[in-house]
């Protein structure tokens, strides 16, 4: 039997781990307040991690882990080695720059370090189903090689219909590469993988090399790779919202239809693509792909294109400033589209400011949600958009998903940016920047078209919000720079 002797001293060596254990998350979470005074970009953001890491270290110093240490030198170094500081210097040589277009845009090119390169042909694509008519169609004409990446992958039968024909172009010689996210294809099996595989397709998650809580660097969990891009030969290149699900096909029987935008480009810029795909593809495998533009690089058309890449690797949050840039130059009208709308101060005191310019500032937003937390959030900042004069729709004919903006008759973008922190400073996003006027005519009348599709919440109905709708936004909204 234990004496009392026993006890005490089996109470005091527990004590003593105890104390080591504080100890040690105290001291984690010193280094933790350390390194976010150090690398600070905003001050309410700051603020509140250290108070919580002062008072609350457990679990604080868990949750900064995985959403607060946020560092890509290493994919900035594979950056490097795939030329992007050369980028201007080898864009100078190019007969295909569009000079002009780039001194009206020094904001975005900058952004880019890539210019608006002339000589692209370009299709809107609406809804999924003529987006992936065009993808698969694409894929069956390609013959050297096939760069594919999607946020999403499901083993649903559009995921194997993909898997199928990137399959058949292996087997007949085609090089083909396959990059998915961790987090959005959790669900993916491996049998899906292995199937690839077994065909000669390389196929990698962005964070391979980067596995949660690894033993050196950051945590990945909360920076995702958001990109939705396929190249076929250097040639041809498709960007969008949508992913490889049949929910993108409308077939989800909770949302509905699925209303997306993708857009295909035909020329030089689906290099751009290509070259966005070379840098994830490195720091997610440690392999450098080589760089295989055409001897000669082929027209299709007459527009010019600018591919913008941006992410957490970014020295800046570059993206944020491009749209502040894009938002601040309104003068006439200002259409943006998004299924989340989470943004931050600057973003929307620039739209405050647009609309006290006579802007016909207009957000298109869904009317049901996918994500709860995300719509309330969305919502809280949406009525205070009404509340300052500024026109909110609401998307009615199913789930709203594309990322496009339309401003003035001078830009349009399409590409995977929603317009939330997220895609601003966390995520790894594209997005295509088109000056044309065909392109421009073309995007605003297939938003013409959906505005048909939407209700307009008036002040009446944000005034009305039952109190604990009010109480709920208005708590989620405090979640804006990380949800």
């Amino acid at each position: 039997m234990f004496g009392i002797d026993d006890i005490l001293r089996a109470i005091v060596a527990d004590l003593h781990l105890l104390a080591l254990i504080m100890g040690g998350i105290y001291l984690l979470a010193i280094v933790c307040a350390v390194r976010e005074i150090l690398n600070s970009r905003t001050s309410q953001g700051s603020i509140a991690w250290l108070l919580s890491l002062l008072l609350l270290p457990i679990p604080t110093v868990l949750l900064y882990l995985i959403f607060g240490w946020k560092l890509f030198d290493d994919y900035a170094t594979d950056r490097m080695q795939n030329g992007r500081a050369d980028r201007p210097l080898r864009a100078k040589d190019l007969a295909l720059i569009d000079r002009e277009t780039d001194a009206k845009w020094p904001v975005q090119v900058h952004v880019s370090e890539l210019p608006f390169l002339k000589g692209n042909d370009v299709e809107l694509l609406v809804d999924g189903q003529a987006t992936f008519d065009s993808i698969f169609a694409g894929i069956e004409a390609a013959t050297e090689y096939l760069l594919v990446q999607f946020y999403i992958v499901r083993d649903d039968r559009l995921g194997r219909e993909l898997a199928e024909r990137l399959i058949a172009k292996a087997k007949a010689g085609v090089a083909v590469y396959l990059l998915y996210d961790d987090f959005g294809s959790t669900g993916m099996p491996k049998t899906y993988r292995h199937q690839l595989r077994e065909a000669g397709i390389k196929v990698s998650s962005f964070n391979h090399r980067h596995k949660f809580l690894r033993l050196f660097g950051p945590t990945r969990i909360n920076y995702r790779n958001h990109r939705k891009i396929v190249v076929a030969d250097g040639k041809h290149a498709w960007v969008g919202g949508h992913n490889v699900g049949v929910e993108y096909l409308g077939e989800d029987p909770k949302l509905g239809r699925w209303r997306d935008t993708h857009v295909r480009v035909s020329g030089p810029a689906a290099l751009g693509c290509a070259l966005l795909f070379r840098e994830d593809w490195q720091w997610a495998t440690g392999e450098r792909l080589p760089n295989r533009p055409p001897k000669e690089l082929e027209t299709f058309g007459d527009n010019s294109v600018l591919v913008m890449g941006s992410g957490p690797a970014d020295k800046l949050e570059e993206c944020a400033i491009a749209f502040t840039d894009l938002i601040g130059r309104a003068r006439e009208r200002l259409w943006i589209v998004s299924p989340y709308f989470v943004p931050d101060t600057d973003i929307r005191t620039a739209l405050f400011a647009a609309r006290l310019r006579g802007v016909d500032v207009r957000l298109m937003l869904p009317d049901n949600p996918d994500h709860a937390l995300v719509w309330l959030a969305s919502m809280a900042h949406a009525d205070s958009m009404v509340q300052h004069d500024i026109a909110v729709y609401r998307y009615t004919d199913g789930f709203l998903h594309q990322k496009v903006v339309l401003m003035d008759d001078q830009m349009a973008t399409v590409g995977s940016v929603n317009f939330d922190n997220r895609s601003f400073a966390i995520n790894f996003e594209i997005t295509l920047w088109f000056t044309d006027s065909d392109t421009i005519e073309t995007v605003e009348a297939m938003l013409l078209k959906d505005f048909e599709s939407c209700r307009q919440v008036g002040l009446s109905e944000v005034e009305a919000r039952p109190w604990p709708l009010y109480l709920a936004t208005q708590a989620a909204r405090l979640l804006s720079p990380v949800l």
